[in-house]
């Protein structure tokens, strides 16, 4: 792992979904899912899958490497192609497996996926906090953390999809610094995963610091963001419903992009525009049946922060 691309990996890992649909299972405490006007299942599946091949293309058309796992729905996954929430990967060769709130979530974990990580990078340990479970004790990745891979912050927004004992835990394992804080969105309720608010790039911040409900906290998160030299955009509620915040920075053969979604995209000012584009290329992607589900192109990409055999 090339320093410079610590916080901007250059590879992905990526699930195909062939039976997309949005899980009526994580609809309470996801305000971002929206029911399809469409109501034929293989329509919106086909439409879904057409959305992630053209993903996949733009991704590799700028030199990232992106892994791609198939999932045909045998499992009843209809959230699979957010895999940032079931695994992570971080330098040193360290890859952790999580504990998922939703029962059809936790069927996502697969085998060949840590499988082909460690026949392709190198891979010195794999901790697997998925039993937890068992406790309904949950911590959903990097839905739930968003990473300062520079720093060695990772913040969280607290719900119960990030469950602090395991946050601690976590934190402490693998060497990162926790900085939890309570949002409220502009309805006053909580927000279930920090990366729809929040995205961290090497030179630059997205936040929405008014979703941070507490006045001492939301200070201490800007701080710390400017403190480490990046530039601060503040993203309003209304970017973040149109997932502006759902972002990850990666580098490709001619240096680093900014990957999300088509109608993020659209919607950052041309001052925040200006920022990121002095630093990375956008790469603005067109998945409007994907974010359907509640997540968007963050969401679809699981970062791999490990180094090449």
């Amino acid at each position: 792992m090339n320093y410079r691309n610590v916080q901007a990996p250059t590879a992905v890992v990526m699930v195909r979904p062939h039976r997309f649909s949005v899980n009526a299972e994580t609809r309470l405490d996801n305000a971002f899912q929206v029911s399809p006007r469409e109501h034929s299942v293989d329509l919106i599946a086909s439409a879904a899958r057409e959305e992630f091949d053209s993903c996949v293309d733009a991704l590799v058309a700028t030199g990232v490497r992106v892994h791609v796992f198939d999932d045909f729905g045998q499992f009843d996954t209809p959230d699979s192609v957010f895999p940032n929430n079931w695994f992570s990967t971080h330098t040193g060769g360290r890859i952790a497996i999580y504990p998922m709130y939703a029962p059809s979530r936790r069927r996502e974990r697969r085998s060949d996926v840590i499988e082909l990580l460690k026949s392709t990078y190198r891979v010195q340990e794999v901790i697997d906090y998925s039993g937890l479970e068992y406790d309904n004790l949950f911590l959903e990745g990097t839905g739930a953390m968003v990473f300062d891979h520079l720093e060695r912050v990772a913040y969280v927004a607290s719900s119960h999809r990030a469950d602090p004992v395991i946050l601690e835990r976590f934190c402490t394992a693998f060497g990162y610094e926790p900085m939890a804080f309570p949002t409220a969105d502009a309805h006053g309720r909580p927000i279930y995963h920090t990366n729809v608010l929040m995205a961290i790039a090497t030179e630059y911040a997205l936040v929405c610091l008014a979703a941070i409900s507490d006045d001492a906290r939301r200070a201490e998160v800007a701080g710390r963001l400017a403190d480490s030299g990046r530039t601060v955009l503040d993203l309003d509620f209304g970017q973040v419903g149109d997932f502006a915040g759902n972002a990850i920075e990666l580098t490709g053969r001619d240096g680093r992009v900014l990957a999300l979604s088509a109608r993020a995209a659209a919607a950052l000012t041309p001052e925040q525009r200006a920022v990121i584009e002095a630093s990375a290329q956008l790469l603005p992607l067109s998945i409007p049946t994907i974010e359907l589900a509640g997540g968007s192109v963050r969401c679809m990409l699981a970062g791999v922060h490990l180094t090449p055999r």
